[in-house]
């Protein structure tokens, strides 16, 4: 600047003395177009450096919300793995006993149940583990977890699932119908003389997936009432997903058994 600004304000002023045949450098107001051009010259090359310095310190500002952006997804990617890992064992630690028990009473059942948990297991590492999953693939991890229930409930164990194929094509977070089920059958069908009937259903409206998972087994008790691992893990999935946009609710219904309801945003 201090080199080119004067430079350039010399070599415009002989240009013009030339091109015009008005003045020189002998002229008395020479000196004050100089200084003229010299001010205007500085403002320019301010205006440019402080304009400049702005983008530089816009295009950090944005790297920086990036960054945060991406790390706050990676937490929230990483806790939901945690959420998810917490509601694999029930299921597992549940069936092995299962099995544990079947091998001396009956070991050809229990060699069945064993290849129908490998089934399982397979297909859910793979799907848990992917960021693109449907209700589709959701309901059909429920179907084959559902069969190696009932190949311990018997005729105890009675479910349906309703789904349409535009629903079932709709993206959805792996793991996080399960534990409604789960508790469905462990706190209502279990307990209730005679087992019960199991229904899921899934539909469009407003906007939002609504999911039901409806039971007629025993209701609520005194110590589940609603709440639980299980119960605060989806809450807590959904909160991280969803913001407030999503919801759980539970409530008991007329002729027994208790209703879960999901609604989450589309």
């Amino acid at each position: 600047m201090s080199l080119t600004l004067p430079g350039s304000v010399a070599v415009g002023l002989t240009l013009a003395f030339y091109l015009s045949g008005v003045g020189s450098w002998s002229s008395p107001f020479a000196f004050t177009s100089v200084m003229i051009g010299l001010f205007f010259g500085a403002i320019g090359s301010i205006t440019y450096f402080l304009s400049e310095r702005i983008n530089i310190l816009d295009a950090e500002v944005k790297q920086r919300r990036l960054n945060e952006v991406e790390r706050e997804k990676r937490e929230v990617e990483a806790h939901l793995r945690l959420l998810q890992a917490q509601i694999e064992p029930h299921f597992l630690f549940n069936t092995l006993a299962n099995v544990s028990s079947l091998i001396e009473v009956d070991a050809s059942q229990a060699r069945r149940l064993l290849d129908r948990l490998n089934d399982w297991l397979r297909v859910a590492l793979a799907r848990t583990r992917s960021e693109r999953t449907t209700l589709g693939d959701e309901l059909t991890m429920l179907e084959n977890y559902l069969q190696i229930l009932q190949m311990r409930f018997g005729t105890r164990l009675r479910w349906q699932i309703d789904a349409n194929e535009e629903v079932r094509s709709i993206k959805f977070p792996p793991m996080l119908l399960q534990p409604l089920v789960e508790n469905a059958i462990r706190h209502g069908i279990e307990p209730k003389i005679g087992g019960g009937k199991l229904r899921i259903s899934a539909s469009i409206a407003q906007g939002l997936l609504h999911l039901h998972v409806d039971d007629d087994g025993a209701g609520f008790s005194d110590k589940t009432g609603g709440s639980g691992a299980g119960l605060e893990n989806i809450r807590a999935r959904l909160t991280a997903i969803y913001g407030a946009s999503a919801k759980l609710d539970l409530q008991t219904n007329e002729m027994g058994g208790v209703s879960s309801m999901l609604e989450l945003p589309l």
